[in-house]
């Protein structure tokens, strides 16, 4: 069963990398096409709308409940590379960078969340831990091609496409010739168009899905939005000689070791009680931002930023926990699926959002927003039933 975890884990690193693979090159991309710094908020919401359509048709179709998810993920991972590789082509117009960005997106439904729905089927006892290693896995991921970039900073931009790509093939090929069907997977479900709906029956697994929902309006705003952060401050403090490519890697990187604290604390601690403490944190972190942002320190900005970053996604794997435990046990991969499509769906707005009032108003101000987003999951999930840090009666241990 470790070895099963580890192959899921390295799978899903590999495959998330695409995710910011053409955030970590925006400057170039921009410098190439002669675009305008608002591209970048239309980069990440294409792919964050790619990754909402290929969502729902997977959760519309049931598909990583009626197929097998290795082979779904395979598949997924093997389209979503070659069209992350397309935006290489030379002398591609800016359209279809979204285009592309847009397919992306769409394939990465069937990675993502179908890792999730793979991990699910071998742990039910200690899923918690489980799906804080595999989300641990996504934040890296998608710091990774920052980490690239700076490292192949002196090398052509498109370096960074092409590593990328090759490791989701990898990934993909890990997945489906080393992890067959979990011994929980319930396989052959007929097609039902509603099978998405069955979960918000459920009042704990509305309640997660609310608390989620509101995570998400926060959560990759703020990563996208982590450059945005340091180039303002060195723009500000010209005799800086921050790296911003490499600290943007370790800002959203940090958040995986976060995400695995979390799923270990989850064995003894209720994972909604942690979950609330997380986001609590995160909308803490969203109202004192300007106070933080307008700091001369560079020393006080970066541990700033760092604190944010690990509690940011800390409630991740928190909810997607919640999420799978509340979930029909014959719907769980739709149910799975159908919340991140509505959570990836917030992010577009999120995004845009901040992207809209960006020019309107002073840079340290504007990240106040996304206060909103905590603040109501938070309200969700404070009409449950569990007090913040009581300890887990039902302490369980995943199987080995």
């Amino acid at each position: 069963m470790k070895r099963v975890l580890a192959i899921i884990v390295i799978s899903q690193f590999f495959c998330t990398s695409l995710w910011f693979a053409g955030n970590a090159i925006l400057p170039d991309i921009i410098t190439t096409l002669h675009l305008n710094q608002t591209f970048l908020a239309h980069l990440t919401s294409a792919v964050q709308f790619g990754f909402i359509s290929g969502t729902l048709v997977f959760a519309l179709f049931t598909i990583s409940d009626r197929f097998s998810p290795s082979l779904v993920f395979f598949i997924s991972a093997l389209v979503a590379a070659l069209c992350n590789l397309a935006i290489s082509i030379e002398g591609i117009p800016a359209m279809s960078v979204l285009l592309f960005r847009f397919l992306t997106g769409f394939f990465l439904a069937g990675i993502y969340p179908v890792g999730m729905k793979i991990a699910s089927d071998y742990y039910q006892k200690g899923l918690g831990k489980s799906l804080g290693f595999l989300v641990g896995a996504l934040v890296i991921g998608t710091a990774f091609p920052h980490l690239l970039k700076s490292l192949t900073s002196t090398f052509p931009w498109k370096y960074v496409i092409f590593s990328t790509s090759a490791l989701s093939v990898i990934g993909g090929l890990a997945m489906v010739l080393l992890v067959p069907n979990g011994p929980y997977r319930k396989s052959g479900q007929p097609l039902k168009l509603t099978s998405f709906l069955t979960g918000f029956r459920n009042k704990k697994f509305k309640s997660a899905a609310l608390g989620y929902f509101g995570h998400m309006w926060e959560l990759y705003t703020f990563w996208a939005f982590v450059p945005v952060m340091l180039t303002a401050y060195k723009n500000h403090h010209q005799d800086s000689t921050l790296n911003i490519a490499f600290y943007s890697f370790l800002i959203i990187a940090s958040g995986g070791g976060a995400c695995v604290l979390s799923g270990m604390l989850s064995q003894t601690f209720k994972p909604k009680s942690l979950a609330t403490l997380a986001l609590f944190l995160s909308g803490l972190c969203c109202l004192l931002s300007p106070l933080f942002l307008s700091q001369a320190s560079e020393v006080v900005l970066l541990v700033f930023l760092f604190f944010w970053g690990l509690v940011v996604i800390a409630d991740s794997p928190l909810f997607s926990t919640l999420v799978a435990q509340y979930a029909p046990e014959e719907s769980r991969g739709t149910s799975l699926t159908i919340v991140n499509c509505i959570g990836f769906a917030i992010t577009i707005v999120s995004i845009q959002a901040i992207g809209a009032i960006a020019t309107q108003i002073s840079e340290q101000y504007i990240y106040l927003l996304l206060a909103a987003g905590p603040i109501f999951g938070l309200v969700a999930l404070l009409r449950g039933e569990e007090s913040p840090l009581e300890l887990n009666p039902n302490r369980t241990h995943s199987r080995d």
